[in-house]
């Protein structure tokens, strides 16, 4: 879904037009053969008070996975109205958030600590809820002239391109998700037990099925922990099928992630934003800088429980 017909009025500066002007100046470049694309001459800000505009840059977002925008100079309160007309917001119960736009939650990096580094790993957010995102608008505030790149992975072609032998042997399976194992794993044990009891747990599908494209998705992450119905006859002959049998097939299902193939990489720069679908995506926090600040400002938009 590609459409082009004028440039903004500035160098640089998203088109400001409205209406079916605006619909149709929307200009779509794809980054990957798989996931993600760039659009162009659109102010997100304005964008939120178009229908016709929203309408398309949700179906961009279900086609792509992953889009992309440059040179939003946007306040806080219009990215959390970009992200709120697509469903209710969600606070972090770890990371802080802006006290004047809840919702908006800011991941802070800082000469000051070099070594919080949670988010270099593959994951869908807040698998550990048991309702995970539908998608969230991240906007970089600052960041390095150079390292601290984000990736994305589109999980539907990860299951798609499995063995069909995998396939059936992982239909119906389903496994646990935690923030205690990950958030949670540095802290006192009474605070780490205190955040499990709010978030107890939850168990999902190992494949589900999103819910508009009806697309199957592998859903395990860094947020996984093991399977919950895999110790059965058909699966488990002696205690060596199940351990390290299951967890094996865990970290062989998560390993899908790594396939570049099904990968894109964006390079950051102040006021850029990505918007995913974090229901058929992971994403990977490039770790490669040195210290110094990286400023990013993310909206998570509640989602449904997978099925």
């Amino acid at each position: 879904m590609t459409s082009v017909t004028e440039a903004p009025s500035k160098p640089g500066a998203p088109a400001q037009v409205s209406g079916t002007a605006r619909l149709s100046a929307i200009k779509v470049e794809p980054l990957t053969c798989t996931i993600g694309a760039e659009i162009l001459n659109v102010n997100i800000g304005e964008a939120r008070h178009d229908a016709d505009v929203m309408a398309e840059l949700r179906a961009l977002l279900l086609e792509h996975k992953v889009i992309f925008f440059r040179d939003q100079d946007i306040s806080r309160a219009d990215h959390v109205a970009f992200a709120r007309y697509f469903g209710e917001l969600e606070d972090h119960p770890v990371a802080g958030s802006d006290p004047e736009n809840p919702g908006l939650v800011r991941i802070y990096k800082s000469p000051d600590s070099p070594n919080d580094r949670y988010e270099n790993a593959w994951h869908s957010d807040a698998t550990w809820r048991e309702r995970p995102p539908f998608g969230c608008v991240l906007r970089c505030v600052e960041c390095p002239e150079v390292g601290g790149d984000t990736m994305w992975v589109n999980m539907a072609a990860a299951y798609d391109r499995l063995p069909e032998h995998v396939k059936t042997q992982i239909d119906g399976l389903r496994a646990r998700h935690s923030i205690e194992a990950t958030f949670g794993a540095a802290m006192p044990i009474e605070k780490r037990l205190a955040l499990k009891a709010q978030y107890p747990d939850p168990e999902h599908p190992v494949v589900r099925t999103h819910p508009e494209t009806g697309e199957k998705v592998l859903f395990v992450n860094a947020f996984t922990t093991h399977f919950t119905n895999f110790h059965t006859p058909a699966n488990v002959r002696f205690g060596q099928d199940y351990s390290p049998g299951a967890s094996e097939l865990l970290n062989y299902l998560v390993s899908q992630a790594f396939v570049p193939e099904f990968q894109v990489r964006w390079r950051w720069k102040p006021n850029s934003v990505a918007f995913w679908d974090n229901r058929s995506t992971q994403h990977y926090a490039v770790m490669d800088y040195p210290p110094c600040h990286r400023k990013m400002e993310r909206a998570g938009i509640v989602g449904d429980v997978p099925y």
